[in-house]
């Protein structure tokens, strides 16, 4: 059998504590994994934490697929009118163009392995990590960041029952 190498592909290693961190806000984090540089564009690698409380809130993604795999906690995905909370283990795929959140559904912190394909969007992560690393964001400037990466925030009628059931701090 033929071995094919990539053109410019090199051996990356990242150990567990290693990897560029940032705040994303209301108690979600990231860390920074495998860039797109690394994969030919093919995916991304980043690993999130979740306070208790926290909710990534509704948003859709129009450029990529996502697969998360829940590393520590409990995390609750709802994908359009599917919902269905994870615990150490669980693997969840959240097609683009589907209405989606994830929150911490625990009472301990959580945390997540995020895979995004094709690359990019994480360079997303890294523009918000910067914005609040200065301090307070201005949900405008967030919102007009997401628009460059197709990135629409949405309010469906499902989101004041997921913040009632599972006391979570919606976005500020």
């Amino acid at each position: 059998m033929a071995v094919h190498e990539s053109p410019g592909a090199k051996l990356k290693v990242v150990r567990p504590d290693q990897g560029e961190v940032g705040d994303l806000g209301d108690g979600i984090g990231v860390a920074f994994k495998i860039d797109g540089r690394d994969t030919g564009g093919v995916l991304s690698i980043v690993e999130h934490p979740f306070e208790v409380g926290a909710l990534v809130p509704p948003h859709v993604h129009q450029l990529e697929d996502e697969i998360s795999i829940v590393l520590e906690g409990e995390i609750g995905f709802r994908s359009e009118d599917q919902e269905v909370v994870l615990a150490r283990g669980g693997y969840i795929i959240k097609p683009r163009s589907q209405v989606h959140a994830m929150w911490n559904a625990g009472s301990t912190p959580a945390r997540m392995i995020e895979i995004i394909t094709p690359a990019g969007f994480e360079e997303f992560f890294r523009s918000l990590a910067r914005m609040t690393a200065h301090g307070p964001v201005d949900l405008d400037a967030v919102v007009r960041e997401a628009e460059r990466y197709q990135l629409p925030f949405v309010e469906p009628d499902w989101l004041p029952d997921v913040i009632a059931r599972y006391d979570l701090t919606p976005p500020t």
